[in-house]
């Protein structure tokens, strides 16, 4: 092979795997694009520059055809005709859908005059595109002269949408790992408070709405003041930890533990009755009181705890206050007479 030869090789190989870079380039990002559209929106597209994305060639005539299409393909950036009118209500819909964290909707429209009347009609479409939901829209026309600059910007559309998509999607992440660690208690583990007041109207709500009971419990382990004087507040966090633990053992699947404050801790009971109520918790107690903490190899605790019973009433509050207030006071009872014992209505 002679030194012309070699060098057209190696530019031509080199062109090669340009283009093989290029491809895998535009498949990793078409294949989070789905497009919609009838046969001449999908031509106005130039379908080489949309290949690997995933294409439904249809129009477009109801509103579930939209929801299952995206429903399926999940995509990050949906393509779609913004000729139809029908379609222009149903941007904000899609967005709000709760399956759907976020798509990126590029409306485009195909224009084929350059009328002052077509204009102003084109200008009042894309208006009440962006009023309606959709992110982008984009006007196409079929020309040679500006065909690779069209594409080169539907691209560059598309990798916006991308962009966006992605760090909505990270927000979101952040957002429930922050709300994870709001609502929960760093000693525990559990759920606190915060979600305590959070989750207990819903509790409630659904209790009524369904016609089920629900039963809450607070429990408060007794004496842990002298656990705190006597052995340090580390002894006391020890034994915070392996209550928890505990409890969480021998609570059913339904029923959720929050820790209230300090050393009380709230247990919704669903699905429960009164007495059921109070057999779990005359469980709990006997679970805690039978069986001494081990909390080193030099010391192990005997714990015991008191516990105040009370069921949903249909005079009860939708916030969960008068179903707190009275698991509450029967907890002052059990505590102020005797301790190591669970008090119901």
């Amino acid at each position: 092979m002679n030194l012309t030869c070699f060098q057209d090789a190696i530019l031509n190989n080199s062109s090669l795997k340009e283009e093989s870079l290029y491809l895998s380039r535009l498949q990793a990002i078409m294949d989070n694009v789905l497009v919609i559209g009838g046969e001449n929106f999908l031509a106005t597209l130039w379908l080489e520059n949309i290949r690997y994305a995933k294409v439904v060639a249809t129009e477009i005539t109801y509103r579930a055809q939209l929801l299952e299409f995206t429903e399926i393909h999940q995509p990050k950036v949906l393509i779609i005709d913004a000729s139809y009118p029908i379609i222009l209500g149903w941007y904000n819909e899609l967005k709000q859908f709760s399956q759907f964290p976020y798509i990126y909707c590029l409306a485009i429209a195909q224009e084929n005059s350059d009328s002052p009347r077509e204009i102003v009609s084109q200008l009042s479409r894309e208006a009440e595109a962006l009023e309606n939901g959709a992110d982008v829209y984009l006007r196409l026309k079929r020309s040679s002269v500006a065909t690779e600059a069209q594409r080169r910007l539907l691209e560059a559309q598309i990798k916006v949408g991308l962009r966006q998509v992605e760090k909505y999607r990270e927000l979101l992440q952040t957002n429930d790992y922050l709300s994870s660690m709001a609502f929960a208690d760093p000693l525990t583990q559990i759920s606190n408070r915060r979600a305590l007041e959070w989750e207990l109207p819903r509790q409630i709500e659904n209790a009524r709405n369904q016609q089920i009971p629900l039963s809450l419990l607070i429990l408060d382990v007794d004496y842990f003041k002298s656990v705190n004087d006597n052995h340090g507040h580390l002894v006391g966090d020890r034994v915070l930890q392996l209550l928890t633990t505990r409890l969480k053992h021998h609570l059913r699947v339904q029923d959720t533990i929050f820790r209230y404050g300090g050393e009380e801790f709230v247990v919704l009971l669903k699905q429960a009755d009164a007495p059921t109520a109070y057999a779990i918790a005359e469980r709990l107690r006997q679970v805690i009181c039978d069986q001494a903490f081990q909390i080193d190899r030099n010391l192990s605790l005997l714990v015991t705890i008191s516990i105040g019973v009370s069921t949903l009433t249909a005079t009860d509050d939708p916030e969960g206050f008068d179903l707190l207030k009275r698991a509450d006071d029967n907890l002052i009872r059990a505590k102020s007479t005797g301790r190591n014992q669970a008090i119901g209505q």
